[in-house]
């Protein structure tokens, strides 16, 4: 049967304390999980003076929600702290291990609870997403009822992986994975207040932590795991453990780059990877693309970047290119790691294998540049509004012809300042779909595209 814990309003732990003879044997991580709110590191946009979940915590009165985030970001123990904080039963299921039978039996044992403690019980559910429909449907009744209050932790859209009559009755919050200054934060208390730490003298070199910070890709459960096997790698002198940047990456079972997404070789390799697509060169682009995301980049940064790519170097040669991109964008932002990996993938073998064209982008830097000269070159008349009749009489609107009641949609009237009426800012090329939009406006405006 799946582990079920209940708490009582008399047991108050904070960040490292509370230590008993068993907690020994616990993991690091688990050893060092914080018991209040207050204690917890990173997420201040929830829990921090005055967010949700600290007002929440405060008042004592818990409400449905689903907490969606990256591995070890602290969705269990956020969970736990406003169970302990609330003083009520908290029972605790994970989906990986739980059936049906398992969720009625600690939902039956919650209702129990409920008639002697005379408060609503917390179920914590790890990795909801990974029960089926029938699971959560089986949830509803005893949510809906205030049996308990259900608390959902997820690395996965819930959009897309709760019911939708389960997700209506809770809220949903989303953590963020700790950046490398909560890493550091952490990693300074564990060594100060762990029973088993305290008493040696641990030190790293600069680059063995910053392997640390970054192979944890801010997973604090993955990283204080890391340090401790790292510690039992060390040779130790005495009390004192030297911890070089080799069993950091050897307690990860992975080496570290020397990519720093602050760093010269950030920008390197994104202007790699945006010049290997920009040359048609699909190889180097998904290189280059394995190497930030091995590194940690932010998806955000490289789908941003591969949007302006679709736009600047292929632009209308192939339209599709900016939908690709910017599909991609919304994808990955929605379906998270690992599965983004694909995504990105197929976008940049894509945007690599398209036909290019900088055309609209040499465009609108040829109007800027005249804008810039001449700011204020007046509307011609005929191209104005004319809603009274003191502007009817000024010309406004006079000589306007309405395109569609043209031959091919295309008036034989000049769209542009009268100073600016010769100038060609868009030259579409001979590639992809910019060769038949050449061919259009050749059709429709011979004396400006009838060039070679």
């Amino acid at each position: 049967m799946a582990l079920r814990k209940e708490h009582s309003s008399s047991q108050q732990e904070t960040f490292g304390e509370g230590f008993h003879p068993a907690d020994r044997f616990a993991p690091l991580a688990e050893r060092m999980r914080p018991k209040s709110l207050h204690d917890i590191v990173g997420q201040k946009h929830l829990i921090g003076e005055g967010k949700p979940l600290e007002q929440m915590s405060r008042s004592g009165n818990i409400h449905s929600m689903i907490l969606w985030g990256p591995p070890g970001t602290g969705k269990t123990t956020i969970a736990r702290a406003l169970a302990q904080n609330a003083g009520t039963a908290f029972y605790s299921l994970s989906a990986v291990s739980s059936g049906v039978k398992e969720l009625r039996e600690t939902i039956d044992e919650a209702r129990r609870s409920n008639a002697r403690n005379k408060k609503r019980s917390i179920l914590f559910i790890d990795e909801i997403h990974r029960f089926s429909k029938s699971q959560q449907d089986a949830l509803l009744g005893a949510v809906e009822d205030g049996t308990i209050t259900l608390i959902g932790a997820t690395t996965e859209n819930p959009s897309f992986e709760v019911i939708s009559p389960l997700l209506s009755r809770a809220r949903v919050y989303v953590l963020e994975s700790l950046g490398e200054k909560d890493l550091e934060e952490v990693l300074q208390r564990t060594l100060k207040q762990d029973e088993e730490l305290k008493h040696l003298q641990i030190s790293f070199d600069d680059d063995a932590k910053k392997a640390l910070f970054a192979l944890s890709g801010g997973d604090v459960r993955k990283m204080l795991s890391a340090l401790e096997l790292g510690v039992s790698l060390a040779t130790a002198s005495g009390k004192e453990i030297h911890l070089p940047q080799e069993i950091i990456e050897n307690a990860f079972g992975r080496k570290s780059s020397r990519y720093d997404k602050g760093g010269e070789m950030h920008y390197d390799v994104i202007s790699a990877f945006i010049k290997s697509m920009r040359n048609s060169d699909p190889n180097a682009a998904i290189y280059w693309l394995a190497r930030m995301i091995e590194a940690g980049e932010d998806p955000d940064f490289i789908a941003r970047r591969m949007v302006i790519l679709a736009s600047e170097d292929i632009g209308n040669a192939d339209p599709m290119a900016l939908v690709v991109a910017t599909s991609c964008w919304t994808a990955i932002r929605s379906v998270g790691w690992p599965e983004s990996q694909i995504i990105f993938s197929q976008a940049a073998v894509y945007l690599a294998a398209a036909p290019k064209s900088n055309a609209s982008y040499k465009a609108i830097g040829k109007a800027i540049e005249d804008v810039k000269a001449h700011p204020d070159l007046p509307v011609p008349l005929h191209l104005r509004n004319a809603p009274t009749k003191l502007m009817k009489d000024l010309g406004y609107h006079e000589g306007y012809q309405y395109a569609h009641n043209k031959e091919n949609a295309h008036a034989e009237m000049n769209c542009l300042p009268e100073e600016l009426s010769d100038k060609v800012y868009y030259d579409p090329t001979e590639y992809g779909k910019e060769k038949e939009i050449r061919e259009r406006l050749k059709g429709l405006e011979p004396r400006k595209y009838g060039h070679p």
